[in-house]
C-alpha cells in the first residue's frame, strides 16, 4: 500500500503544478522602443525664413538660411514633413510638399532643403544614420554637399601640414550628394575643397580643426554669405544635441565701406592705421567696399587740407566674413562728429525686394518713415515710427514694385525728406540713408546704397 500512497501524492503535486503554471503564465519580457530624431537645415541661400510642419503642425515657425531646428523626438513609423517659405506680404508658400518618410527606430534624420528659389528648385534631402556609439579614439562624420551654386567637388581631408593629392580625396560629391559614415582618428584635420581632378585650385581650407574623440558630425557646404573669395561655407552639426558651428574658410576677409554723412565738413582723408586708405571723400559720397585682414584697425578721419584735423579716431574691430558700413555722422560746426558702425548683411533673396533705412541726419530728431504706393500719406500707416538719430531699421522685405520714401518728424504727416520715388525689386537689397542739408542750412535728403545704384 505503501508505494500507491506515493504515486497518490506524486500525482497530486503535478496536478498543483501544472495548475500553478496555468495560472501564472511566464511575464513578457518588453523591449523599449528607441525613438528616432529629426533636424532640419535651412541650405537655400536666396530664399526667406521658412515653416518647418510635422505631421501637419507647424514645429519651427521661422528657420532662417544656414541655420538648423531640432533634434525632434520622432517615434518609429511614417513622418510627414513640409517646408513654407515667408513671403513679404505675410503669406506662406510651400516650397517642399508634404514628404513622407518611412522613420526607423533609433536613427537619426538631417533634412536639408536646398535649391535655389529664384528658379523653384528647392527639394528635400535626407541623410539618415544609426544612433550607434562613436567607437572610443575616433570621430564619425558624414559630408553634405548642399550648396547649389557649387559644381562638383572633391573634399579633402588631410593632417594641417599635408600637400594635397590623390590620395586625399575622401569623397567626391556632386550637388546634393552625400557620403556615407567615415570614421577617422581623432586628432586635428584641415579640410580642403577643390574642383573635380584638381589639386592646385582651392576654393575652400578650413585651416587647422580639431575633432575630439567621440564627436559624431554632419558636415554641409553651403553658399556662402561671407566676405572673401570662397564660395561656399561649412556647417558642422553635433549630432545627439543642438550645437551647430559654422566653419569659415580661412582666407575668409572684412569687408568695409564708408559714407560721409557730415554736411558741414569738407572733404576728408580715412586713415587705417595712420596709413591713408581713403582720399578726399566728399559729403555726400561713400566708398565701395574694401577687404581688410579680420583685425582690430585704428581709424581715423581727418581733414584732406590738413591731416592734423582730426575728427574721429576710433579702434574698430573687424571680424572674419563680416560686412561694415562706417558713417561719420553729426555736424563739424556742433563739434558732434561720430563713427555709427553698422554691420551689412548682402545676402539677397528671391522672393522680395529688401530695403534698410538708416537715420543719420542729426537735425531730424526722432522720424516716421512710410513706404507708400503714392505720394499721399495723409492717411498712411507709418512702416517705422519714432526712429532714433543713428538708429537702423535692419533689412525689411517687401513686394517688389513702385514705392514712394516720405519721412516726417515722429508724429507728423509733414514731409521732412521726400516724397522720394522709388522702384524695388526682388532679390535686390536697397538702403536709404536720412542725412542733413548741405551746410545744415539745405533741405534734408537721402543718400542712396547697394542697388539702389544699380
Amino acid at each position: 500500500m505503501k508505494w500507491i500512497n506515493k504515486l497518490a501524492a506524486l500525482v497530486l503535486t503535478l496536478l498543483v503544478v501544472s495548475g500553478c503554471n496555468d495560472s501564472d503564465p511566464e511575464p513578457e519580457v518588453v523591449v523599449p522602443v528607441v525613438n528616432a530624431t529629426v533636424k532640419v537645415v535651412h541650405a537655400v541661400s536666396d530664399a526667406p525664413d521658412v515653416a518647418v510642419n510635422a505631421n501637419g503642425s507647424v514645429a519651427v515657425a521661422n528657420l532662417g538660411f544656414a541655420r538648423a531646428a531640432g533634434p525632434l523626438a520622432v517615434a518609429p513609423g511614417t513622418f510627414s514633413t513640409s517646408v513654407d517659405a515667408k513671403l513679404p506680404s505675410g503669406n506662406l508658400a510651400t516650397v517642399i510638399p508634404a514628404t513622407r518618410l518611412s522613420i526607423a527606430e533609433a536613427t537619426d534624420y538631417v533634412i536639408f532643403a536646398v535649391g535655389k528659389a529664384a528658379d523653384s528648385s528647392i527639394e528635400p534631402l535626407v541623410v539618415q544614420f544609426p544612433q550607434t556609439a562613436v567607437s572610443s579614439g575616433n570621430v564619425r562624420l558624414r559630408v553634405v554637399h548642399a550648396a547649389a551654386s557649387a559644381p562638383t567637388v572633391d573634399v579633402h581631408l588631410t593632417a594641417p601640414a599635408d600637400a594635397l593629392s590623390a590620395g586625399t580625396v575622401a569623397a567626391t560629391l556632386e550637388f546634393s550628394g552625400a557620403t556615407g559614415d567615415v570614421t577617422v582618428p581623432a586628432g586635428e584635420y584641415r579640410v580642403r575643397i577643390t574642383p573635380t581632378g584638381s589639386l592646385t585650385t582651392v576654393v575652400y581650407d578650413s585651416g587647422s580643426v580639431v575633432l575630439a574623440s567621440g564627436t559624431d558630425l554632419t558636415i554641409a557646404a553651403l553658399d556662402s554669405r561671407f566676405a572673401g573669395p570662397s564660395p561656399v561655407s561649412l556647417l558642422a552639426l553635433v549630432q545627439g544635441g543642438d550645437t551647430s558651428l559654422e566653419l569659415l574658410d580661412r582666407g575668409a576677409v572684412s569687408a568695409v565701406r564708408v559714407v560721409h554723412d557730415v554736411s558741414d565738413a569738407p572733404a576728408v582723408d580715412v586713415l587705417v592705421n595712420n596709413v591713408e586708405a581713403i582720399n578726399a571723400l566728399a559729403f555726400p559720397d561713400f566708398t565701395d567696399y574694401t577687404e581688410l585682414t579680420p583685425d582690430t584697425y585704428n581709424v581715423k578721419v581727418a581733414a584732406d587740407a590738413d591731416n592734423a584735423v582730426v575728427v574721429i579716431d576710433a579702434d574698430l574691430e573687424l571680424a572674419a566674413g563680416a560686412f561694415y558700413t562706417v558713417h561719420a555722422v553729426g555736424a563739424l560746426t556742433e563739434n558732434s562728429i561720430e563713427a555709427l558702425v553698422v554691420g551689412d548683411q548682402p545676402r539677397r533673396i528671391a522672393t522680395a525686394a529688401q530695403i534698410r533705412v538708416i537715420h543719420g541726419s542729426s537735425l531730424a530728431g526722432a522720424v516716421d518713415i512710410y513706404l507708400t504706393a503714392n505720394s499721399d500719406i495723409s492717411s498712411a500707416t507709418a512702416a517705422l515710427t519714432n526712429v532714433a538719430f543713428k538708429a537702423d531699421s535692419g533689412y525689411i522685405q517687401v513686394p517688389a514694385g513702385d514705392y514712394f520714401v516720405t519721412v516726417t518728424a515722429t508724429g507728423s504727416k509733414t514731409a521732412a525728406i521726400g516724397p522720394v520715388a522709388v522702384t524695388l525689386d526682388t532679390n535686390k537689397i536697397y538702403t536709404a540713408v536720412a542725412r542733413d542739408g548741405e551746410g545744415l542750412t539745405a533741405d534734408l535728403g537721402l543718400i542712396l546704397l547697394d542697388d539702389f545704384n544699380n
